[in-house]
This record gives structure tokens, C-alpha cells and sequence, in this order.
């Protein structure tokens, strides 16, 4: 295993931690899983981990969250109060828990087949005082899914909270992945003449500790404002099929001590250089609009 990537960093762990996937073994049925992705934009599996498994990661993303904003570049604003930091996978003690657990390797492979690329290893994080963000999908629609209505990419995420209604829920708008027109500035924000479309359609998301969500990064969404006075960490992992180009805004990498570690299921998807040391992420992947909050 190698050394701590950052001083303080936890010694990642690559082997699935004892007690932590609920899921364990082959494959699963995502049939469903797949209707509701295409139908609404969004699913989930509930209790796909321990608590105690996002308790662990939750010290993690502080612990990265802490590091990245002492530096320039660290951590990226997605609002006031809120910020975007990508880290490098051996940052995350679960990370292999997380991309090989059945449910996450069979979603990606039923809706991006098997050649499926992990680009993407982040956390969002909106402190007390975050506002509502503009409505928004995270990039401009891909030609195959205007054209074919087929997804070329998947965002999951893991809280690493229970979340509450004052805590500044994710909100989506189920069935707007498919929403398009030449009115969508930068091809991510839809006119503010149709927030009342959005917000009719709206439905908030309270997942708890252990749960997975996964959806398409099209489908129309924002955050809302944090009433509390507690931070709603929530880690996000990218991937791309074969035509998706998401992984060019990233710098995922990983030691080749810590990639010697991990298992050829793991490997054929994880797409990013073996280097011999790690350099901090300096952000790049900005949204253009959400610096600004819901103006």
C-alpha cells in the first residue's frame, strides 16, 4: 500500500472494508433500474452500505475538503457556500467498495455497456447558508442522446448525511433529461421563463446514509437552499461510455502502487494515468452560471 497521498490523508483501503456493502457477489437485476433512469432521469438502491461505510467516507471528504481549500484552485464555488472538490480515488477509503459494488458495476454496464470508463471521483459540498441554485443539467446534451435518446454517461452519488428537509435537498425534475432547444444558455440552463415547469415537476430527494443514487446529468436539477446549520457533504463518481468525452475535464489518477492493489474488474474501467506520485487536483470542471446562486 502506498503513503498517505496528502499529509494526514487516510491509507485507502483497496479491498472492501469488513461489514461495509450490504450487496455482495454477482450481478444484479437493474431491469427496473434502467426503466426508471430513461423514464425519469433518476434512481436509486437504499441501504446499499452500512451507515457506519458513509461515516467513514464522510471523514474522508472532510478530511480532502479541509486540505482543498487551504490551496488555490482547491475547491471550486457552485454557489455561495457551496463548493465542488475532485480528489484522486486512493483519497477514499471505500472508493473500491463503491465502483465494484454489484449494483454500480451492473447499472453502468446495462445503460453504458461493459466498456464503461470511471472519469470522475468528487464531492459536492453546500454549508449552512448555500442558496438555491439556478435550474441545470452539469453539460450540454450529447449529440447520441438528442439524436437516439440513449445515455452516454452516469453520475452517482453517496451522502454521507441523513439528510433533512432543512439541510438543502437535491431537487430534480424527473423526465427533463429529454428537454432541449436552442434557448438553453451554454446548453445547461433552461430560460428562466420555464422555472415554473421545472419547479411544478420538482421532487426532493432525502437519501440516507448507505444509499446510492444514480442519475443521467442531464435531467434538469439544483440545489436548494441549506436552512441548517450543517453541511450536506455528498461524494459524486462520473462515468462514461465509450463516446462520452467527460473524462477531458478531469484529473483523476492513481499511484501505480495503489493501482497494483486493485483487481482487473476494477482496472478495465478505471480510466486515468498510473503515476508515481499524486499531485493535488487544481479544479477545472466549473458550471458556468452557479457562482452567481438563483438570482
Amino acid at each position: 500500500m502506498s503513503s498517505p497521498v496528502f499529509p494526514g490523508a487516510p491509507t485507502a483501503d483497496p479491498g472492501a472494508e469488513a461489514g461495509a456493502a450490504v450487496d455482495a457477489g454477482a450481478d444484479v437485476d437493474v431491469s427496473a433500474d434502467v426503466e426508471a433512469l430513461y423514464r425519469d432521469g433518476i434512481t436509486a438502491r437504499k441501504g446499499a452500505f452500512t451507515p457506519e461505510w458513509a461515516d467513514r467516507l464522510g471523514e474522508d471528504i472532510a478530511l480532502a475538503f479541509e486540505e482543498a481549500r487551504r490551496r488555490p484552485g482547491g475547491a471550486v464555488g457552485r454557489g455561495p457556500n457551496r463548493y465542488y472538490v475532485e480528489i484522486h480515488p486512493e483519497q477514499i477509503r471505500g472508493f473500491v467498495d463503491l465502483v465494484d459494488h454489484p449494483w454500480v458495476r451492473s447499472l453502468c454496464a446495462a445503460v453504458l455497456g461493459p466498456d464503461y470508463r470511471i472519469v470522475e471521483v468528487g464531492f459536492d459540498v453546500p454549508l449552512a447558508g448555500a442558496v438555491d441554485q439556478p435550474w441545470h443539467r452539469d453539460f450540454p446534451m450529447p449529440e447520441e442522446t438528442r439524436r437516439e435518446r440513449r445515455y452516454t454517461s452516469l453520475a452517482f452519488n453517496v451522502t454521507t448525511v441523513d439528510t433533512t428537509p432543512d439541510m438543502g435537498p437535491f431537487e430534480i425534475a424527473p423526465g427533463t433529461q429529454w428537454d432541449d432547444g436552442p434557448d438553453f444558455a451554454h446548453g445547461m440552463f433552461p430560460p428562466k421563463a420555464d422555472r415554473a415547469r421545472y419547479e411544478q415537476r420538482a421532487v426532493r430527494k432525502f437519501p440516507q446514509r448507505g444509499d446510492i443514487s444514480a442519475r443521467s446529468a442531464l435531467t434538469v436539477h439544483r440545489g436548494t437552499t441549506n436552512h441548517s446549520e450543517r453541511p450536506r457533504p455528498v461524494l459524486v463518481l462520473g462515468v462514461d461510455g465509450p463516446e462520452a468525452t467527460n473524462g477531458d475535464r478531469h484529473d483523476t489518477a492513481v499511484t501505480r502502487a495503489y493501482w497494483q492493489t486493485l483487481s482487473d474488474r476494477v482496472r478495465r474501467h478505471l480510466d486515468c494515468p498510473v503515476v508515481e506520485a499524486l499531485t493535488p487536483v487544481t479544479q477545472k470542471h466549473t458550471i458556468e452560471g452557479l457562482v452567481m446562486g438563483d438570482a
